[in-house]
């Protein structure tokens, strides 16, 4: 089965990311490990470094995962823009690497100037930079597919393939595919059709072994809108049939699926470890899904019907 989690705010310190998602009934974690849109952030302090880290392994919530600043743009070709891209990025690795996640989740890059080709070799660059600083760390990279706004990389899965081509297959690079861009990208999964034809040229040109986690989202827009605006889920222009489609493929049983839905306004309270209503709602919409596959493979044969 998929591992159902959530992004989770880490107001008040990284271990309370972990609290709120033990409140939520998580089974897998997101955070920013830092100011998502900031440059520099503080250091993490150790004794919440040991105090997250303990909750991780004693809540079994695995895997977890950070999401690298939205500021970092591996693709620009502007030098001082690149230098404070490719610096924040090692420090993503960093404080991944100081909390004992699987990885950073990070959008390729936008293509600033010159043509796709040359962009996509500079993503690569600044990565194989980030892991030669590091060299005997494991901490992944984990590229997330994008909507395709503006000059945004990573819109197809070709962009993906190049770049982990231009790493040599690194086992460090991976995948985080996110339902809602999927969709407004023009990977029509809405459809037993389209589903099919998305992951066999996903595994034909990345590799299903390369994906590490799904971004569970619905989509505001309509497939091919390159537009990245999440719905909860059900709600929106995938429905449920997608996510249903997902629980039930085999392939990925065991890898996580991390909503990034709208929360309510009480979310980033420093001192708040209290369940969201809308995260219960969308995580309950995942379980639900999940529930109704595990009662069709626990069911009696002849009660299955033909």
């Amino acid at each position: 089965m998929l591992r159902i989690g959530a992004h989770m705010s880490v107001a008040g310190g990284v271990s309370k990311a972990v609290d709120r998602a033990v409140i939520h009934g998580c089974e897998a974690l997101q955070i920013f490990a830092k100011n998502a849109n900031r440059w520099v952030g503080p250091p993490l302090d150790a004794a919440e470094v040991k105090r997250f880290r303990a909750r991780v392994d004693d809540s079994g919530i695995t895997p977890v995962v950070s999401h690298a600043s939205y500021l970092i743009n591996l693709a620009t070709t502007t030098p001082a823009l690149r230098q404070m891209s490719i610096a924040a990025f090692v420090d993503e690795l960093d404080r991944a690497h100081a909390l004992g996640l699987l990885g950073v989740v990070i959008h390729p890059g936008t293509c600033t100037a010159g043509t796709e080709n040359d962009a996509l070799r500079l993503i690569a660059d600044a990565v194989r930079r980030a892991f030669s600083a590091r060299p005997r760390r494991k901490t992944m990279v984990l590229f997330e597919h994008t909507a395709g706004q503006g000059r945004t990389l990573g819109y197809r899965f070709e962009h993906l393939a190049a770049i982990i081509e231009h790493l040599g297959g690194s086992p460090r690079a991976g995948v985080c595919l996110d339902t809602c861009h999927l969709v407004a990208s023009g990977y029509d999964i809405t459809t037993d059709t389209g589903y099919n034809e998305t992951f066999a040229g996903f595994d034909r040109l990345v590799g299903l072994d390369r994906l590490r986690l799904f971004h569970g989202n619905d989509s505001k827009r309509p497939c091919g809108s390159r537009v990245d605006r999440h719905e909860h889920i059900g709600a929106g222009c995938l429905g449920l049939e997608p996510f249903a489609r997902l629980m039930h493929d085999v392939r990925f049983h065991g890898l996580p699926i991390l909503i990034e839905t709208q929360k309510s306004n009480d979310g980033n309270k420093p001192n708040l470890i209290a369940a969201d209503p809308l995260d219960e709602k969308n995580l309950d919409a995942l379980r639900q899904l999940r529930d109704a596959l595990r009662q069709l493979r626990d069911a009696p044969l002849s009660h299955r019907g033909p």
